[in-house]
This record gives C-alpha cells, sequence and structure tokens, in this order.
C-alpha cells in the first residue's frame, strides 16, 4: 500500500497525522504529507483507518 496528500484538498485538520503520525507529517507549508515509500505493514491499518476518515477525502491510495 502506497498513500499521498492532495495538497489541493487538505485542509491541515491532523487527523492523519493523529490516527497514523508513522507515515503522516507535516509540510513547509502546513499540509499533511505522507512518505514516499510503500507503508510499513505494521501501520498499514492505521493509514488506511486515516484514509478512510479524512474529512476532506485528501489522502488517495496509489
Amino acid at each position: 500500500m502506497k498513500v499521498y496528500v492532495d495538497q489541493d484538498l487538505c485542509i491541515s485538520c491532523g487527523l492523519c497525522i493523529d490516527t497514523c503520525p508513522d507515515v503522516f507529517s507535516w509540510n513547509d507549508d502546513g499540509k499533511a504529507q505522507a512518505i514516499d515509500t510503500e507503508v510499513p505493514a505494521e501501520v498499514e491499518s492505521e493509514a488506511r483507518e486515516a484514509l478512510e476518515n479524512c474529512p476532506s477525502e485528501a489522502i488517495k491510495e496509489e
């Protein structure tokens, strides 16, 4: 599983970062960003939870 954050849709709510800080973090623009590599298997369920619960649907799976 690999995910990314659509910067145009991100509302900077922080839900993804709170849910899965191993995958999501803040970028210099104050928006969420995802790691550039595959989501580690041990946190895949948390990353999927963040994707499914993103209020602006900014998190996409590649």
